[in-house]
C-alpha cells in the first residue's frame, strides 16, 4: 500500500518527544539532516534535552540496521522513516528563503519534498509557531504536535456546584452521606451542595470506592502548621493534601491564590508534626524569570538557592506563625521559640533539591511537593511521577498561564495532561484554585493580565 502523506519534523518535535518519530502512523516521516545537526549539538548535554537528543541517536542507529534510512526503513508502527539529505533543498528554497538558518533550512525540505512528491500531501510539523507562519506563506500544511495536548478551557477542576433540594440537603446533613445516583462524578471529586433560592453551601467529596458523596473527612478549618483554608477551595485543597490514600494531589491557580502556601503547610504538617513520612522533599524546575544571571560560584546547595527563594519565603510564613502559635502554647520546636528552615534542613525534615537530581532517584515513604510544573513537558512528568516509592505522596502545584519553557503552553503543558490524564483514578486528586489570597492588589494583577 503506498503512503499517500510526508511528515516532516523539525528538531523541536523530536528534542520534546523522541518516540513523536513513531507516531504518526501509516505514513512516511523525514527527518532533515539539518534536524540531526542540531541534534547532535544537544546530546553532550546533562539536562533533559540532552537526554532526549541522545536517544533520538539511540532510535535512528537502531533503524539504521534494518536498512537504509536514506531510502527509508519501515518500521513496527507502519510508518516508513527516512533522513533527506539533498543540494536541491537549498536550490528550492533559495528563491524565497535564506538559507543560512536553520529553521529555513528544515521548511526546505519540505518543500522540495512537495515540489518532488505531488502525488502526496506534505505537512511539516513544528512546535514553533514562527516556523509554521513561514511554511505557510510558501504554501505548505504545517500542524503543531499535539499529542498530549488538551483543551484548557475545559481542564478538570476538581469540583462541581449541584443544586439540590432542601430535604435532600437536610438527609445529607443528618445522615452524613449521600448514594450517588444522580450524577457522573470523578474519584475523590468535590461537590458544592446548596438548595434552591438558598446561600448555604455545604462542601462535600464523592468515594468512588462507595459511589456515595461524603462530608470532607480530613479538613474542617483546623490550623495546619499555623495556617487555616481561607475559602471553599483550600478546604478541598487540604483535605486532598491531608489524606494518605491520595497519592498524587494537583493544584492549579494563579497566582496568589495559595497552591505552594497549602502543600508546604500540609508536608510539614505531616513530616514533623505528624510524623506520617520520613522527609519532605520540594523541587521546582530551574529556569530564570526574565535575562539569566550566568553560572553561579559554589556547592549544590548554593546554586540552587536562588531558585529555591519563592520557597523559603513561603516557609518563612509558614514558621513565622508557627512561632506564634507554639509561643501561645509555651511550647519549644528544638528547644528554642524561634525554629529556623536551617534547622528543619539541619535535621533531614526538608530536602531542597533541585528537579535535575530526582531522576534516576526511588523516593519511598516521602511527601514531595514539585512546584511551577506547568514548566514540565509531558516526558518530564512522567519521569517524575515514577520516582515515587511505596508511601510517598506527590503533590504538582502551577498556573499554567504563566510558562516559562519554549514550546509548551497552557494546553501542551505536563501539569495540565496529568490533570487530565489521571482524574479518573482513585488514589488521584485535583483542585483548581480561583480565589487570590496574597493581597488585592495580587489578585488584580493576575486578573487583568
Amino acid at each position: 500500500m503506498e503512503l499517500k502523506k510526508i511528515y516532516v519534523l523539525d528538531t523541536n518535535v523530536l528534542i520534546h518527544n523522541p518516540q513523536a518519530m513513531f507516531s504518526f502512523g501509516e505514513s512516511e516521516v523525514v527527518i532533515p539532516i539539518t534536524v540531526i545537526e542540531e541534534i547532535d549539538v544537544f546530546k553532550k548535554g546533562l539536562d533533559e534535552k540532552g537526554r532526549n537528543a541522545r536517544q533520538i541517536g539511540r532510535y535512528l542507529d537502531s533503524l539504521r540496521h534494518n536498512g537504509s534510512l536514506q531510502k527509508g526503513v519501515k518500521t513496527k508502527h507502519g510508518s516508513i522513516l527516512r533522513v533527506v539529505l539533498s543540494r536541491d533543498i537549498s536550490q528550492t528554497a533559495n528563491h524565497v528563503l535564506l538559507t543560512d538558518k536553520n529553521d529555513n533550512l528544515i521548511i526546505g525540505t519540505a518543500l522540495y519534498l512537495k515540489n518532488l512528491e505531488k502525488d502526496k500531501e506534505v505537512i511539516l510539523v513544528s512546535k514553533d509557531a514562527n516556523v509554521r507562519i513561514k511554511a505557510d506563506a510558501l504554501g505548505i500544511k504545517s500542524e503543531n504536535y499535539e499529542t498530549d495536548k488538551i483543551n484548557f478551557e475545559e481542564l478538570y477542576t476538581g469540583f462541581r456546584t449541584v443544586e439540590i433540594s432542601r430535604k435532600m440537603l437536610n438527609h445529607f446533613k443528618e445522615e452524613k452521606f449521600l448514594t450517588n445516583t444522580f450524577w457522573e462524578l470523578y474519584p475523590n471529586e468535590f461537590i458544592k451542595f446548596h438548595a434552591k433560592d438558598e446561600t448555604e453551601e455545604i462542601i462535600a467529596r464523592y468515594s468512588h470506592e462507595n459511589n456515595a458523596i461524603y462530608p470532607l473527612k480530613f479538613y474542617h478549618g483546623q490550623e495546619i502548621f499555623g495556617i487555616k483554608a481561607r475559602n471553599e477551595e483550600q478546604f478541598m485543597a487540604f483535605d486532598l493534601l491531608l489524606d494518605p490514600s491520595v497519592k498524587l494531589v494537583s493544584l492549579v491557580g494563579k497566582a496568589g491564590t495559595g497552591k505552594t502556601l497549602l502543600a508546604l503547610a500540609a508536608g510539614l504538617n505531616q513530616v514533623v508534626d505528624k510524623n506520617n513520612y520520613t522527609r519532605l522533599v520540594v523541587s521546582r524546575p530551574i529556569f530564570p524569570l526574565g535575562k539569566d544571571i550566568g553560572y553561579l560560584p559554589g556547592s549544590k546547595s548554593e546554586k540552587f538557592n536562588p531558585w529555591m527563594q519563592p520557597i523559603y519565603d513561603n516557609m518563612e510564613i509558614l514558621l513565622s506563625h508557627k512561632n506564634e502559635q507554639e509561643e501561645n502554647n509555651n511550647g519549644k520546636i528544638f528547644g528554642k521559640k524561634h525554629p529556623s528552615i536551617k534547622e528543619y534542613l539541619d535535621f533531614g525534615f526538608i530536602e531542597l533539591e533541585p528537579l535535575t537530581y530526582i531522576r534516576g532517584r526511588s523516593l519511598p515513604d516521602q511527601y514531595v511537593i514539585i512546584d511551577e510544573a506547568q514548566n514540565l513537558t509531558p516526558h518530564e512528568m512522567k519521569t517524575i511521577i515514577t520516582r515515587a516509592g511505596e508511601g510517598t505522596k506527590l503533590v504538582l502545584t502551577g498556573d499554567p498561564y504563566q510558562i516559562d519553557i519554549p514550546y509548551l503552553d497552557s494546553e501542551s503543558n505536563g501539569l495540565s495532561v496529568a490533570v487530565e490524564k489521571f482524574k479518573n483514578e482513585t488514589i488521584v486528586g485535583h483542585v483548581t484554585l480561583e480565589k487570590g489570597e496574597r493581597s488585592a492588589l495580587a489578585d488584580l494583577a493576575a486578573k487583568f493580565f
